[in-house]
């Protein structure tokens, strides 16, 4: 038999690995090809990175150990023996320098890994990912609708953007800083910069003008009454659980709750935990829905401390798609039924 010939038996010349399939087979219905596509394009790249990162490792680990070391008998000996509190802290400066010189390498390759996982996934639903977009205009209106607070420093990170069921998205990481200044009884002053969001920040953009604005927060206790800004009523639901985890104010009680279905409020649940973040936030406004979560990374490669090729990788990240995937899937199915009623 020719290597061109039909396998006639049927069988499978190139099956996928079992430890892939296990890996990624609580995945939702639609990612089910994943694991072909894993085994095929994403894991051969990475193997081809394992050299690298086995070096990498190598090079932090004997710089921790070093450095740790550096920095442990130079303390000791500033301290205890030299009496030189000075000595000991250059000792402890030098030590931790140098473990975090070793450590560059791992935290190159994880910045390289995380486009090699990334990148051919985002393909698979034709979207586009930007490691480095610099500033993302939408922020502004995240702000506008009041669900990121002032900044006066920014940055941004790992832009996704595309299209789902006609519905443009697009999906990024923000870090918001504000300057704060004091002055101490002397009269003089000190900056410094404080953080005031770091998390996810998304934009869904769909064919249907919202006629109201209605805003989710998380339930802030007493602060509640303080309400959702000018204009704004605690809206009205029929789900005691969501309304217990969330506060939801609308200009229109009509369209809140035609627009924020069991089915959608669950999906934002499932969206927080997905995310590993907390404190989300979202607002329909105009044709635009805004969600923020602030809390840990998206799309990071994980530990370069295991092998590059573990599928547990990408199963982190498809999830991640997911839980976006179901919330544009929600609203749109909220939008085409057929007792559409909101804003009558």
């Amino acid at each position: 038999m020719t290597d061109d010939t039909p396998d006639l038996l049927g069988g499978d010349p190139n099956p996928i690995d079992p430890a892939i399939t296990q890996a990624l087979s609580s995945l939702p219905d639609g990612f089910d090809h994943f694991a072909r596509i894993f085994q095929d394009e994403i894991r051969p790249a990475l193997q081809a990175r394992e050299g690298d990162r086995l070096a990498a490792v190598a090079k932090a680990r004997q710089a921790r150990y070093v450095g740790g070391g550096i920095g442990i008998v130079g303390v000791l000996l500033g301290l205890f023996v030299a009496k030189m509190p000075i000595l000991a802290f250059v000792a402890a400066i030098v030590g931790f320098g140098y473990a975090g010189w070793g450590g560059r390498d791992v935290a190159k390759l994880g910045k390289e890994a995380k486009t090699l996982l990334v990148a051919p996934v985002a393909r698979q639903f034709e979207l586009n990912f930007t490691a480095s977009p610099g500033q993302v205009a939408s922020i502004y209106q995240h702000h506008e609708v009041g669900i990121v607070p002032d900044w006066d420093r920014d940055s941004y990170e790992d832009l996704i953007t595309g299209t789902r069921k006609g519905v443009e998205f697009e999906l990024f990481e923000a870090h918001l800083e504000e300057r704060r200044t004091s002055t101490d009884s002397k009269g003089r002053s000190q900056t410094r910069w404080v953080t005031v969001f770091k998390g996810q920040c998304l934009r869904f953009h769909f064919d249907k003008t919202f006629y109201g604005r209605t805003l989710i927060t998380r339930d802030a206790g007493f602060f509640n009454r303080f309400g959702g800004g000018k204009g704004m009523q605690r809206a009205m639901l029929e789900d005691p659980e969501f309304e217990r985890i969330f506060e939801v104010y609308t200009t229109d009680q009509v369209e809140s709750r035609y627009l924020l279905t069991p089915d959608l409020m669950q999906k934002l649940v499932d969206m927080e935990k997905a995310f590993h973040g907390g404190k989300l936030k979202c607002c329909f406004d105009g044709g635009e829905l805004y969600i923020t979560l602030q809390g840990s990374d998206l799309f990071e490669p994980g530990s370069m401390f295991k092998r590059l090729d573990d599928p547990n990788r990408v199963r982190e990240l498809l999830s991640d798609f997911a839980a976006v995937f179901n919330i544009i899937d929600s609203v749109v199915a909220n939008l085409r039924r057929p007792d559409q009623g909101a804003g009558a």
